[in-house]
């Protein structure tokens, strides 16, 4: 996984800066991105008594406002080179905050290999779409590839990457894995997202999945309504690009001896107990 994150990574930074960045770079940016967002987790307490938290969790204070500090000294560089560079072309400023944990965590769980079938399917997709001597599926591709769209929608419905809502009525999994909403919810079933509105009713056909929940809520890995998150569109997009490239380029299967465990823990958002440990090979195209 650290392959798949070291391009997100690349990817992400390229979005925010408009330029490529050496290796020793991209790695001091995820380090501190990554120590922000564990570090995150411990100051929900403050949000009770912030003044007194202050005081009573002086040391926890004080180690984020270090590591803030830090981002400061390793982001700021960037920032300002990018935007001497804005001024110098006459172009407007533009924003992208980096978001990365939901779209890894997604990308982890590794459910296209998990199926032969469904990899098989897929990569026949794909095949139909890019055709042979390609190495790249391209962005304009993937709004040809119905099913590749379901893989990833199905993996966001079994394996919901966060957990950002009070959990005053119902938890997010458990509204994912409703079986008076889902048929066979344990199961990991794409075709459900197939010409359906995703219970298998097929009275909606034709129309596409509402991850937004502007319709109805059945699912809602990035929120729903006018707090969705904001960077939904972007994420998906990302999945579906390294998802289908990755089943383009490799076949994927466990590594013979140790099966697949999906069990999880939760960090900033939900990941992998055990990383994927997967084989690939490249395909011969």
């Amino acid at each position: 996984m650290d392959h798949f994150q070291y391009a997100m990574f690349c990817l992400l930074v390229l979005m925010c800066f408009g330029d490529k960045l050496e290796e020793k770079q991209i790695q001091e940016i995820e380090m501190i991105q990554r120590k922000l967002l564990l570090a995150f987790r411990g100051l929900n307490r403050l949000n009770l008594w912030p003044r007194m938290g202050k005081i009573l969790f002086r040391k926890r204070w004080e180690e984020w406002l270090n590591l803030r500090k830090d981002q400061e000294a390793i982001l700021l560089p960037h920032i300002r080179a990018r935007q001497r560079l804005s001024r110098k072309r006459k172009t407007n400023k533009k924003m992208i905050h980096l978001h990365l944990q939901r779209t890894m965590s997604c990308l982890d769980h590794g459910e296209p290999g998990e199926g032969p079938h469904i990899q098989a399917r897929l990569f026949e997709e794909i095949s139909g779409v890019v055709g042979e001597g390609e190495e790249e599926v391209k962005e304009e591709d993937l709004q040809k590839m119905p099913y590749l769209k379901a893989v990833v929608l199905e993996g966001l419905r079994r394996h919901p990457p966060g957990h950002f809502v009070l959990p005053h009525s119902v938890t997010r999994d458990r509204l994912n894995w409703n079986p008076t909403i889902w048929e066979d919810p344990m199961e990991f079933k794409p075709e459900r997202f197939l010409n359906s509105n995703g219970d298998g009713d097929h009275a909606d056909a034709g129309k596409e999945f509402d991850i937004t929940g502007s319709r109805e809520i059945k699912m809602m890995p990035f929120g729903a309504g006018r707090r969705i998150c904001p960077g939904y569109g972007l994420a998906m997009l990302h999945l579906e690009y390294f998802v289908g490239n990755l089943v383009w380029n490799f076949e994927w299967k466990a590594v013979e001896g140790d099966e697949v465990d999906l069990s999880e823990k939760l960090e900033f958002t939900v990941v992998m107990k055990n990383p994927l440990q997967a084989h690939l090979s490249p395909r011969l195209k």
